[in-house]
């Protein structure tokens, strides 16, 4: 029971000093928070970030496309975060998707948009190799019909039957194909990839929008079949895609196949993994960089917790000794500072927790649209448990050394200056 009295006066007394200088509490409470809060947010976002870019390439080994940035080829191709480095003829993919290194290649056609929700020509390999399975209707075959991603569902309010005419580019302002309309003949499957933001439709509905040959002026038209068979073909040989999304028949083509294209080809062949882990490589380094300056932060907080027990112990030195004086146990003045310190702490690593998460929240929600980044704030990373404990560890440990002074209080010294 002694022990629980002592407590809970500490307590009170912690409170009350606490009270008395709310405004030197509050400062601090306030810069724990935002050191935990950047923390926080910077262990939310680069994990998430990971884990998205881990989902989003699964399966894919390598890309081919037009000469230009691997990472833009990319970002554009695998991530549709970026606008394409430019087309390549079919004839040409179709040679690669050939080769016995290659056990599956998807082509896409990319170039226009709807409400800012990419347009994605491709053929059935694409369903494959992201898992999609028709949630409602029937799977797009024909040219204009077009299959909508559970994010494009959901945002547009669209379901199978509906039409819609795409425009140019990435952009809701950009002119579009007001001649022609898709109709929507299915809705996939949430799979939380970024097939969940894509519009699906067959590669001839590309191509028929953006017609890869224009006869010249004046050219009469053949009067026979085989004339206008062969205008088919050649029209079919100057056809041109944006991608190849390759899956490696072994082990052996990722030592061999980009090599082969980059060297033998006027194509480009990147890899998702590399040009992945380059980019974070870049992004760590301001990553690492921002977390240093939490952390410094949470450190300057810390000594912000010693300056303000020292000074509240400095300018309450008196009531401490009469306290001391009235019989009050040193344990009681001991606990009052500590329990101080505990409060600062856990105020300043609740509101910092909580910031953090809010503020990935925000970021999430502004970059949903406009970029196609899904981040959400109310998701736990594991690391967070350790920040927790961390700044919780750095505030008591402050608090340490004015405790000890505050139990070491004299009282034959205290009884001489009252």
């Amino acid at each position: 029971m002694s022990l629980l009295h002592d407590a809970a006066t500490g307590w009170l007394l912690a409170t009350a000093s606490l009270r008395a200088r709310l405004a030197a509490t509050l400062l601090t409470v306030a810069l724990l928070a935002v050191g935990v809060a950047l923390i926080i947010a910077l262990l939310l976002v680069s994990r998430q970030l990971e884990a998205k870019s881990e989902r989003d390439n699964a399966g894919i080994d390598l890309v081919v496309g037009a000469k230009g940035s691997p990472l833009q080829l990319i970002l554009s191709s695998v991530y549709h975060v970026d606008i394409p480095t430019g087309n390549i003829p079919q004839a040409d993919a179709t040679r690669v998707a050939a080769l016995p290194m290659v056990r599956r290649a998807v082509p896409l056609a990319l170039g226009d948009s709807y409400r800012r929700f990419r347009i994605v020509g491709t053929d059935t390999g694409f369903d494959a190799l992201y898992g999609l399975r028709v949630a409602a209707g029937t799977r797009a075959q024909r040219p204009m019909e077009a299959m909508l991603g559970a994010e494009v569902a959901r945002t547009t309010g669209m379901a199978p039957g509906a039409r819609f005419a795409g425009n140019h580019g990435l952009s809701d302002s950009a002119a579009g194909h007001t001649e022609e309309s898709f109709i929507v003949t299915g809705v996939f499957a949430p799979t939380g990839s970024v097939a969940d933001r894509l519009i699906v439709t067959p590669l001839d509905s590309v191509w028929h929008l953006h017609p890869s040959k224009v006869p010249p002026a004046g050219r009469e038209p053949h009067a026979h079949g085989d004339a206008n068979h062969d205008d088919a073909d050649q029209d079919a040989a100057q056809r041109k895609i944006t991608a190849l999304l390759i899956q490696y028949a072994s082990p052996l083509a990722a030592a061999r196949l980009p090599r082969e294209i980059n060297a033998g080809s006027a194509l480009q062949a990147a890899s998702p993994a590399a040009e992945m882990t380059r980019l974070f490589g870049f992004l760590g380094i301001g990553i690492d960089t921002l977390r240093a300056l939490a952390a410094l932060i949470v450190v300057l907080a810390s000594l912000g917790v010693f300056s303000a027990l020292s000074a509240a112990m400095a300018e309450r030195r008196g009531d401490l000794q009469l306290l001391r004086v009235l019989g009050a146990p040193r344990g009681v003045v001991c606990v009052s500072v500590l329990a101080q310190g505990a409060v600062i702490g856990l105020a300043g690593v609740i509101l910092g927790l909580l910031s953090g998460h809010l503020a990935v929240e925000a970021l999430g929600a502004g970059l949903a649209r406009p970029q196609g980044i899904g981040l959400g704030g109310w998701t736990w990373a594991a690391d967070e448990a350790w920040v927790v404990l961390v700044a919780l560890a750095m505030a008591l440990g402050a608090s340490l050394m004015p405790a000890w002074r505050a139990y070491r209080t004299n009282l034959s010294a205290g009884l001489a200056e009252l």
